[in-house]
């Protein structure tokens, strides 16, 4: 049995979350398997808030070498890895990137050739990098003179994504730098290969490495990938099994590290897109509260960040720049006592200064507790 506060310190141990980890970007990431990275800056916080005398300037040259890439891997969203697991799990959620582009567009390009559609994508993607926007127009003008009538040329672009493992090319994503969403094949930039025939074992097993321990569900929420039990059963031998307090089966690596229930743990800052947000399917590990009571789950626009306080979730967060002002507001889900605000406080200093370094004035505001 693993208790409530045993298994959120579980969680929060294998994400660098009680105590800044004093290893490199490169290794973060092979821990992490990789960061939910559609913005194009605000996951760098991800690694501050993990990692001791963090450098984004690191993580930028990874990018910039190739050593990592941002590409649409688990849940079919933009993520930033290392190249070497880019290459393996890219291959893995390809059903993923299928299932959704079928329910999305599937109709638009209904009676298309895929292997048509792929080949025309990626002699276009030969001549140079392309946004989606431009790739679109050029396979639009491609399937009129082809024979495919007139496609929708986002249902076109889109479909090469599917079919071919784009990443996005730098400077998009780098630090301090700029650039259009211009995207290649992977095997142009940064010159590699996907595996042939990765197994689905390993996955699972770098899963729970990362957020275990976890249930077949909380995988199958994370890569998007259905039907893992299988997969699981066959590992059971292998693994470490427990029961939640509300009676879930959670599987664990046998070795992987389970704190004691009453580790400390320290206020930190999520980003908008935080891994832990949205890699399990039951997030009691870390929120006690309705999410959408507090302004999250909108249809419209992008959530606050989250802040953990004594490891669960306690309130959320933005920063609102204007000119060379940059203001963060925290809205906690209940009151605070005044040591909990204080390293809040603190902590959201750091936040603030890492986010906003071109900023001359800083403010933090507090507001009163936000929820029915």
């Amino acid at each position: 049995m693993l208790d409530h506060r045993s298994l959120n310190r579980a969680t929060l141990a294998r994400q660098l979350l009680l105590r800044r980890a004093a290893i490199g970007p490169e290794e973060a990431l092979e821990r992490l398997v990789g960061l939910q990275a559609q913005t194009t800056h605000t996951w760098y916080l991800g690694l501050w808030s993990r990692l001791a005398g963090f450098s984004a300037e690191a993580v930028s040259a990874l990018l910039g070498s190739g050593a990592a890439v941002r590409m649409s891997l688990m849940r079919s969203t933009l993520h930033l890895v290392n190249t070497e697991d880019a290459l393996w799990l890219r291959p893995l959620v390809q059903p993923v990137h299928e299932r959704g582009y079928r329910a999305t567009y599937g109709r638009q390009t209904a009676g298309l050739d895929p292997a048509e559609v792929e080949k025309a994508g990626r002699a276009a993607l030969a001549e140079g990098p392309l946004t989606f926007s431009e790739l679109g127009r050029r396979l639009a003008e491609h399937g009129r003179s082809a024979g495919w009538g007139e496609r929708d040329p986002q249902a076109l672009a889109q479909w090469v994504r599917v079919l071919a493992p784009l990443v996005q090319v730098p400077p998009r994503g780098q630090w301090g730098r700029s650039g259009r969403a211009a995207h290649t094949p992977i095997e142009s930039w940064p010159g590699r290969t996907p595996a042939a025939d990765p197994p689905l074992e390993r996955l699972v097993l770098r899963y729970l490495a990362a957020f275990g321990p976890a249930s077949v569900l909380d995988v199958q929420k994370w890569c998007g990938l259905t039907r893992l039990g299988e997969v699981v059963d066959a590992l059971r031998p292998r693994l470490a099994v427990f029961r939640a307090e509300d009676g879930r089966e959670l599987f664990d690596l046998p070795g992987a590290p389970r704190p004691d229930s009453d580790t400390p743990a320290p206020v930190r800052f999520l980003y908008e897109f935080d891994n832990l947000r949205w890699s399990y399917a039951d997030l009691g590990r870390l929120v006690a509260v309705d999410l959408r009571d507090h302004g999250f789950g909108a249809r419209n626009g992008v959530d606050p960040g989250l802040v953990l306080i004594d490891g669960f979730a306690a309130a959320g967060w933005r920063i609102a720049v204007r000119q060379r002002s940059a203001v963060l507001t925290v809205r906690p889900f209940r009151r605070l006592a005044p040591e909990e605000e204080s390293d809040l406080r603190a902590e959201a200093a750091g936040v603030l200064a890492f986010s906003t370094p071109a900023a001359t004035e800083r403010a933090i505001e507090v507001a009163p507790p936000t929820g029915r």
